[in-house]
């Protein structure tokens, strides 16, 4: 019997150029990680959410509790493990920081 296959799963390239841009904000304005605490606060009140969200949000807090830096924060957003990618899986969470 063979082992069963793992499925990479396809990254989308909007997405992808979405959270680049959103790093690159970060890093230019490091005061807008406040609206991404403020998106975890709004999304955590809501009552009809998806586990793979409320876990995103959960990681969320671990990054932010383990480091204050932004440099540190955007390294996690685009780290190939398995908290990055549960971070850029929801662009939600990132909602306003594009916006001026």
């Amino acid at each position: 019997m063979l082992p069963p296959r793992l499925k990479k799963r396809a990254t989308s390239k909007l997405n992808t150029s979405f959270i680049t841009q959103v790093i690159i904000e970060l890093e230019a304005n490091p005061h807008k990680l406040e609206i991404i605490r403020h998106n975890l606060a709004y999304y955590r009140t809501q009552t009809h959410l998806k586990k793979g969200f409320l876990l995103a949000i959960e990681r969320f807090d671990w990054v932010f509790a383990a480091c204050n830096n932004v440099d540190e924060i955007c390294a996690q957003i685009m780290a190939d493990d398995y908290i990055g990618n549960r971070l850029r899986r929801y662009p939600l969470l990132f909602k306003g920081i594009l916006t001026p």
